[in-house]
């Protein structure tokens, strides 16, 4: 397994407001369907330890390195099962899961992600441009960048970025790769700040975050996972079961909140409004500063 280190055990967003929604302390079947770094998981099994509670924990991950360190943090106390949170209706199918008490999806990117270079998350360190949540999977963000059209390049910036210079950023590098296949984070980076008008190049946010994000979401199909994740976590849920749903980005916390609202009546909504982290909370964790949470609870 790979040795943990001090940045890898990440601070989990909205940790408090996440187990009184799920409540561990109550007993019973939980599944983490993005363990990470298992923060998250690690405090709720904290939690009914000490109320003395039996539960059940299931820690599924599309990162086969972040299930190896979570299973390092975390040993026996949870069943790890390697998968897209979108496949939870297959995994039960296997018989690899059971009926929930309470599910658990955290939509953003681990920091054992973004702190490894070699994986290509960032541009904050020079890598590969990879991207991949799982490494054994086809679509890299190169293969995105250097071989996709570019009108279909300029909508993923544009409709998963919210770039609004989305046409400026594609023709950069649509006369880039004409040259040289683009190959790091540093190098696409670049090639983005040249690309955006003076004024952009010098707000509070790199001019290439928005596009990283864009082209993130397009290698990892991930508003296709969060749609049907949804669907099957909540056909999972027992009665009386809560599913919890953490965001980082406009539109998939639109998703969720559509998905939500069309459930039916067998569940209730338990967030009438998406809760966010304190201003205490985002001074001690920058990542929180966009998360949103909703919570939603099946009663039949």
């Amino acid at each position: 397994m790979t040795q943990q280190t001090p940045s890898d055990r990440h601070t989990p967003v909205l940790l408090n407001e996440v187990l009184e929604f799920l409540q561990p302390e109550r007993g019973g079947v939980f599944i983490d369907g993005t363990l990470g770094m298992g923060g998250h998981t690690e405090a709720g099994l904290a939690r009914a330890q000490q109320a003395g509670a039996k539960v059940k924990w299931y820690g599924i991950d599309r990162d086969p390195f972040a299930l190896d360190m979570a299973e390092e943090r975390l040993g026996d106390a949870v069943t790890y099962r390697q998968g897209n949170f979108a496949d939870l209706a297959k995994l039960r199918a296997k018989g690899h899961l059971e009926q929930a008490d309470g599910i658990l999806l955290d939509l953003g990117v681990s920091s054992y992600q973004l702190d490894t270079p070699q994986r290509g998350f960032s541009f904050l360190r020079d890598g590969p441009l990879d991207m991949r949540m799982d490494p054994d999977q086809g679509v890299t963000a190169q293969s995105v960048v250097n071989t996709w059209p570019l009108d279909r390049l300029e909508h993923v910036i544009r409709d998963y970025g919210e770039e609004r210079y989305a046409r400026q950023i594609v023709h950069a590098i649509g006369e880039a790769r004409k040259k040289a296949t683009i190959r790091t984070t540093h190098e696409l980076a670049e090639l983005i700040r040249q690309a955006v008008p003076g004024k952009a190049k010098f707000g509070p946010r790199h001019p290439a975050t928005r596009t990283f994000q864009a082209i993130r979401m397009a290698v990892n199909e991930e508003l296709e996972s969060v749609d049907a994740g949804i669907t099957a976590a909540l056909d999972l849920l027992a009665p009386g079961g809560v599913l919890v749903i953490l965001t980082f980005h406009s539109l998939e916390d639109r998703l969720v909140k559509r998905r939500f609202r069309a459930a039916g009546g067998r569940f209730t909504i338990l967030t009438k409004r998406p809760l966010v982290a304190t201003d205490e909370e985002v001074r001690s964790n920058v990542r929180s500063r966009s998360a949103k949470l909703r919570a939603i609870r099946r009663e039949a």
